[in-house]
């Protein structure tokens, strides 16, 4: 099993900037493709940012592209999303997620992922 912890989220203003962390442990070395979901109220979960295990592919959802970085130290079993120019329709509960799948051709797809966090909350106010 993979545990996932995320951290980082709060209530910031538009046009701000927030560091998610998301700390895996356990049989980590099952894990290759990495990503950030997130989910609004009354809306479904959706595809933020997805990584590769050595880090050299990243994809993101259209909505984010130009404003989040995602990375990932795996020396640290870390996971970060770098979040600048925040909008109030980035407002969502944010999951860090785990996937037994090596290609990044998976990436988007939610039901690839093994392995969710509890969730971290951030709100941007207008």
């Amino acid at each position: 099993q993979v545990q996932l912890v995320e951290s980082g989220g709060g209530l910031v203003q538009a046009g701000d900037s927030l560091r998610l962390s998301c700390a895996a442990s356990g049989r980590t070395g099952r894990t290759y493709i990495m990503g950030w979901f997130r989910q609004a109220p009354g809306k479904e979960r959706e595809f933020a940012a997805g990584i590769s295990w050595g880090g050299g592919a990243t994809l993101y959802a259209d909505s984010v592209k130009g404003r989040f970085t995602i990375s990932r130290n795996n020396a640290l079993n870390t996971l970060y999303l770098q979040m600048n120019s925040l909008k109030p329709e980035d407002t969502a509960v944010y999951y860090c997620a785990a996937s037994e799948y090596g290609d990044m051709f998976y990436a988007r797809d939610i039901s690839k992922y093994n392995y969710w966090g509890q969730g971290t909350q951030v709100t941007v106010s207008s």
